[in-house]
């Protein structure tokens, strides 16, 4: 079992994993959280999404289990994971911590085969915080004694907590930028172990930030020992994953004819706290410097993420933003969210739902605009929920 933790990266490291473990012809069971659209996408058995028939037993099975206890949503969801997880044997089990780590309910193993720290930043304060040091000791609980842990790059105040308790734990560190390193390379990635250096073709999922990911991933994989992931399964893993809502390129589905009627492109992207903001900022900053076309972004987010700390990150950029409620009772008001891009220099326009808010973008003069829609994966899922043709598969 690899057990990954971390602030933002959690998901996409958790796909390349799984996708340089197939490629390696590894039968894999995956935990992720959250879903976009339906439960079911969070487990994967032996590769393919539970099926609803599975899923009904399964909670059944559980629920009579937990005898009516207590027990909260994710702890039950993590629960039925493992009990499906059971039935079928698998090669590997990727599990992915769904808040913090240390507390987490999916942090019940004495032995993983290793343990993936991806970068550690401010969020979810209410829960973690407030200081850095302190997220970052929650999510080094996954650390066990003689467990290989692989760790992304991190400030230096997050690494030197993760390194105090793996000595206490007595878990060996492997460290991005110290014992290993990723990076892009005329568009490869470039993977330095400490014997060898790999040249590998770039990641799939779009963004300067994924070469780090699928560098940890594929440190990952190489860690535990498997003989059968070889530099071959490591590069067609890493070019093949797919990790929806992180950077995706919408293409089909009535939002996506919309805006290739305009000539404009449709990206979807989960960033909501600031650390991730940065990340889809340099990106979407790349994506606008290929054609010189303008920016749109269109943002929903939840109330308790920092509006003005994820805006902040865009300051320097040409783009129009509009703000829009979506499908939840903690969604952000628009008010608030346009209050928030307002304090950072950033014009608003606030809008009745995305369709209102794309309507509006695709109709601006000028050259067809990339349009990205961001904010929480809840937002993210709500616009992939319009066509079972965008559904995650």
């Amino acid at each position: 079992m690899i057990h990954v933790a971390g602030t933002n990266g959690k998901g996409s490291t958790v796909a390349y994993l799984r996708a340089i473990a197939e490629a390696a012809g590894l039968k894999v069971h995956a935990l992720t959280s959250p879903h976009l659209v339906r439960f079911a996408e969070r487990i994967r058995i032996a590769g393919r999404l539970i099926s609803d028939d599975e899923l009904t037993q399964r909670i059944d099975e559980v629920e009579a289990a937990n005898a009516g206890a207590p027990i909260s949503f994710f702890e039950i969801a993590t629960a039925l994971a493992f009990h499906a997880f059971a039935a079928e044997p698998a090669d590997v089990t990727l599990v992915e911590v769904g808040l913090g780590g240390r507390f987490d309910a999916t942090n019940v193993f004495a032995h993983p085969a290793a343990s993936v720290i991806t970068p550690v930043d401010l969020d979810h304060l209410e829960w973690l915080g407030p200081e850095l040091s302190k997220i970052a000791w929650e999510k080094a609980g996954i650390l066990k004694a003689g467990a290989p842990g692989i760790i992304g790059r991190q400030k230096e105040e997050a690494l030197a907590v993760i390194e105090a308790e793996a000595d206490k734990v007595g878990a060996p560190l492997t460290i991005m930028g110290r014992d290993f390193d990723a990076w892009e390379e005329r568009g490869r990635l470039m993977l330095q172990l400490p014997d060898r250096l790999l040249d590998l073709p770039p990641p799939s999922l779009a963004g300067p930030h994924q070469f780090a990911n699928a560098g940890l991933a594929a440190a990952a994989m190489l860690a535990i020992g498997e003989r059968r992931v070889d530099e071959d399964a490591l590069g067609r893993g890493v070019e093949t994953a797919v990790w929806p809502g992180r950077f995706q390129r919408l293409t089909v589905g009535p939002l996506a004819a919309q805006a290739r009627a305009r000539g404009s492109d449709l990206w979807l992207d989960g960033a909501h706290n600031p650390h991730a903001a940065l990340a889809l900022a340099e990106t979407a900053r790349r994506l606008s410097a290929r054609d010189g076309r303008p920016l749109t972004l269109i943002v929903g987010m939840l109330g308790r993420k920092d509006a003005r700390g994820f805006f902040e990150a865009f300051v320097d950029l040409n783009l129009r933003v509009f703000v829009t409620g979506f499908h939840s009772e903690s969604a952000t008001p628009p008010e608030v969210l346009a209050e928030a891009a307002r304090a950072v220099g950033l014009e608003a326009q606030q809008a009745d739902g995305v369709e209102a808010a794309l309507t509006v973008a695709l109709a601006a003069e000028g050259p067809a605009p990339h349009v990205i829609i961001c904010g929480s994966l809840h937002f993210i899922g709500d616009v992939l929920a319009l066509s079972p043709d965008t559904w995650p598969r």
